[in-house]
C-alpha cells in the first residue's frame, strides 16, 4: 500500500525539541506526525497517510464512544550505538494486534501493513528519539470503530492510527523496587472475556483498583482470578514473575485472562537460555506470602514494554504487608533486565535472529 506523506507545516523547533528530550517523562509530549489508515466494509484497508498530528473529528454516534470497539499496542523504537534506529520484536506486536482485533470483531490488519505504518512514523519523527540511558520512542498503534450508528453489532468503518512520544523511565525513580496493592473487591478479567486482548475496556475497568492502590501508597495493582479470588494473574499493566531460591522462575500461565506480554515471552526465552528453569503454573497470593516469609521466593518483578523489568519490593494487602527478599530487588532481576535492555539497544546480540528490526 502506498502512503501519502504530508509533513506538518509547523514542526517543533530544534531548541524546543532539545528541551523536551532532556526530560520527556512518559506519555506527556507527542511527536509532530501520525499515521492513519482507514477500513470500510466492502473496500478494506485504504487511504494510508502520514500527516501532522491533529485531533480526530468524531460523530457523537461513533461506535467507539458507545460500544468500546477499540484496541491498541505498545512498542518502542531505540537509538542504536551507530546512530541508527531499531525496533524490538515488532512482528510480535503485529500478531498480538491481529489477535486483539479478532477477539473484538474488528478488521484484521496484515503484519507488513502494520509494520510499515509504524516505520513510516519512526522514520519521519526519528529526531524525537531520546539519547542516553533509558530513553526511547514509545509507539502507540491503535484502532477504533468510527461508524456513526447506535446498535449493538460490529461497526462497518474503522480507523487505524499510529502516534508516538519520547519517553524516559515509566516509574518515578527509575528501576527501584515498587510496592503493589492486592485489592479484595476487584478483578481484571474472567474466563471467556477479553483478558488476552489489548483493549481499552480492560484498562478502564482496572482504574478504580489502581486508584485504590494509590491511596495505599502503592505503585501498581496485582489482580487475582475472578472465580476464586486466590490465583495471581497479572498487574494492572504488566505481567509478573517470581524468582525462587533454587534460581528457577515462575509466572502465571496464559489461560485467556492474562495478556500475552511480549516482554514476558522474551524473559522466558532469555532466562532459559541462561540456564534458569522457567515454569508457567498457577500461584496463589497466600502461597506468595508464605514463600516470601520463608525465603522460598527471593525476588519478584513486573515486566512490560513500558517499564521493562521493575523489581517488586513490598506487597500490601488489607491484612498487612509482606516484603520480598530485601525489599529492594535482586541479582536475577537486575541481570535479566540488563541483558534484555542490552538486546533492545543493540549493545548485546539478540537471543533470536529477527528480534531486532532495523528501521534506519
Amino acid at each position: 500500500m502506498t502512503f501519502t506523506i504530508d509533513r506538518t507545516a509547523n514542526p517543533t523547533d530544534a531548541a524546543t525539541l532539545a528541551r523536551i528530550l532532556e526530560n520527556p517523562g512518559f506519555g506527556k509530549v507527542f511527536t509532530d506526525h501520525m499515521v492513519t489508515i482507514r477500513w470500510t466494509e466492502g473496500q478494506g484497508w485504504h487511504d494510508a497517510k502520514v500527516t501532522a498530528r491533529v485531533p480526530f473529528a468524531l460523530d457523537p454516534a461513533a461506535a467507539v464512544l458507545h460500544y468500546a470497539q477499540e484496541i491498541f499496542e505498545g512498542m518502542k523504537a531505540y537509538r542504536a550505538a551507530d546512530g541508527g534506529v531499531t525496533l524490538f520484536r515488532p512482528d510480535a506486536n503485529a500478531k498480538r494486534f491481529w489477535d486483539s482485533a479478532e477477539r473484538m470483531a474488528m478488521p484484521l490488519i496484515p503484519e507488513e501493513l502494520f509494520l510499515e505504518a509504524v516505520e513510516q512514523l519512526v522514520r519521519i519523527d526519528q529526531a524525537w528519539i531520546p539519547g542516553g540511558e533509558g530513553g526511547s520512542l514509545y509507539i502507540r498503534p491503535f484502532m477504533f470503530a468510527n461508524e456513526a450508528f447506535l446498535g449493538v453489532r460490529p461497526a462497518s468503518e474503522y480507523v487505524f492510527c499510529v502516534i508516538a512520544c519520547p519517553v524516559g523511565a515509566y516509574f518515578k525513580g527509575g528501576a527501584k523496587a515498587i510496592t503493589i496493592w492486592a485489592p479484595e473487591n476487584y478483578t481484571r478479567a474472567a474466563p471467556g472475556g477479553t483478558g488476552a486482548a489489548k483493549c481499552g475496556g480492560n484498562y478502564a475497568a482496572s482504574l478504580i483498583a489502581q486508584l485504590e492502590a494509590s491511596k495505599h501508597g502503592c505503585d501498581q495493582v496485582v489482580f487475582l482470578d475472578a472465580a476464586e479470588h486466590r490465583w495471581i494473574e497479572e498487574l494492572g499493566g504488566m505481567n509478573v514473575f517470581f524468582v525462587r531460591d533454587d534460581g528457577s522462575l515462575l509466572t502465571p500461565p496464559l489461560s485467556g485472562t492474562i495478556l500475552p506480554g511480549i516482554t514476558r515471552d522474551s524473559i522466558i526465552q532469555l532466562a532459559r537460555s541462561l540456564g534458569h528453569t522457567v515454569v508457567e503454573e498457577p500461584y496463589t497470593l497466600a502461597q506468595w506470602k508464605e514463600d516470601a516469609a520463608t525465603g522460598r521466593v527471593r525476588e519478584a518483578f513486573a515486566c512490560g514494554t513500558a517499564a521493562v523489568l521493575a523489581p517488586i519490593g513490598t506487597v500490601r494487602t488489607a491484612e498487612g504487608d509482606f516484603v520480598i527478599g530485601n525489599g529492594e530487588g535482586g541479582s536475577t532481576t537486575a541481570s535479566l533486565r540488563e541483558r534484555l535492555v542490552g538486546m533492545q539497544r543493540g549493545s548485546q546480540a539478540p537471543l533470536v535472529d529477527g528480534w531486532i528490526r532495523r528501521v534506519i
